[in-house]
C-alpha cells in the first residue's frame, strides 16, 4: 500500500511538471512608445508594420493573464532572451489548482527547470527543482508536452504576426495600456487562413509558424479572435487571443512591460534538481 501511494504521488508530480511545461509556451510580441499611429495608415498596414518590427526584438519582459484549456485561469510574469540564445524565467500560477498551481520555470541551455512548488518538493525527496531535457523525451511520452516546450524555443514575437492573416482587421479606437497610448485593433481568422498567410515566407519562418499553429490544433482550436494594441513606435504593447478548444477556453492576454533590455537566466544548483525523465521511468516501471 505504501508503494502504491508513493507511486501515485509521483505520477501526480510528473503530471504537474508536464502541465507547467505546456503552459510555459506563452509568448507573443512586444513594444514601447507612447504616440499614436499615422492617420494615413490602414488598420491592416498598422498590424503588418507591428508584426514586421517584432523581428528586431532581442529580449522582452511580459505579463500574461487569462484562461488556458484544462488548466483554467492563469497569471504569469516572465523575462525572455531571444538573441543570441533562448533563455526564459517565468513565475506563474494556475489560479484554479490550489497548492499545486504555482511554479517557477526557467529555460536555460535547452533544458527547462520547474520549481517553486512546495507540494512537488514533498514528492522529490526535498529537492525543489525538476529538470526537463527537451530532447530527451518524445511527444508520445509527454502527451504533447514536448511540443509545448519546443514552442518556448521559438521567437516569442512569432504569434503577433498571426493577425496579419485576418481579412477583417478593424480599428476599435485609442486606449491606454499601462500608461502608454495605443491604438486597438481586432481581427479573426481560421487556422487554414493562418497557414495560407505565411505560405510565401522563407522556409525557416514557415517552419516556426507551423509549429505554433500545430499547438492550437492539438488543443482543438480552429478559429482565433484577436485583439492587438499598438503603440506610437509601431510595436505591439498588448495582444489577446481567444478560441474555443476541445477541453476548455483559450483566452490569453499578453502585456509587454519592456523590450531589448539585458536578460540573464541561470540554472538551479544541481544538488536541488531531479530529472523529470528519470521520474517518469520510475512511475511507469512500477
Amino acid at each position: 500500500m505504501g508503494f502504491s501511494v508513493r507511486r501515485s504521488a509521483r505520477c501526480r508530480t510528473v503530471g504537474a511538471g508536464l502541465a507547467a511545461v505546456a503552459l510555459a509556451a506563452g509568448a507573443v510580441s512586444c513594444s514601447k512608445g507612447e504616440s499614436e499611429e499615422s492617420p494615413k495608415m490602414t488598420p491592416a498596414a498598422a498590424v503588418a508594420k507591428a508584426a514586421k518590427n517584432s523581428d528586431d526584438i532581442s529580449s522582452l519582459r511580459y505579463r500574461m493573464t487569462g484562461e488556458y484549456p484544462e488548466q483554467g485561469r492563469i497569471k504569469a510574469e516572465a523575462s525572455m532572451r531571444i538573441k543570441p540564445t533562448i533563455a526564459m524565467s517565468m513565475k506563474m500560477t494556475a489560479l484554479d489548482q490550489g497548492k499545486d498551481g504555482s511554479a517557477e520555470i526557467r529555460l536555460v541551455d535547452k533544458a527547462m527547470y520547474i520549481g517553486g512548488n512546495p507540494e512537488m518538493a514533498k514528492e522529490m525527496d526535498g529537492k525543489t527543482w525538476m529538470k526537463f531535457d527537451m530532447s530527451a523525451l518524445s511527444d508520445e511520452q509527454l502527451g504533447g508536452g514536448a511540443a509545448g516546450a519546443g514552442q518556448a524555443e521559438q521567437n516569442p514575437a512569432a504569434e503577433s504576426t498571426f493577425m496579419t492573416g485576418a481579412k477583417d482587421v478593424k480599428k476599435v479606437g485609442t486606449e491606454k495600456v499601462d500608461g502608454v497610448e495605443t491604438t486597438h485593433y481586432t481581427g479573426t481568422l481560421t487556422l487554414d487562413a493562418l497557414r495560407d498567410s505565411f505560405k510565401d515566407e522563407d522556409k525557416a519562418t514557415r517552419e516556426k509558424r507551423e509549429k505554433s499553429v500545430e499547438q492550437y490544433e492539438k488543443m482543438g482550436v480552429d478559429k482565433l479572435a484577436m485583439d492587438m494594441w499598438i503603440d506610437g513606435d509601431d510595436h505591439t504593447k498588448q495582444f489577446r487571443m481567444k478560441g474555443a478548444a476541445d477541453k476548455g477556453t483559450l483566452d490569453l492576454t499578453i502585456t509587454f512591460l519592456d523590450i531589448n533590455k539585458p536578460v540573464t537566466v541561470t540554472a538551479p544548483p544541481a544538488k536541488d534538481t531531479v530529472d523529470l525523465a528519470e521520474m517518469m521511468k520510475e512511475a511507469q516501471s512500477g
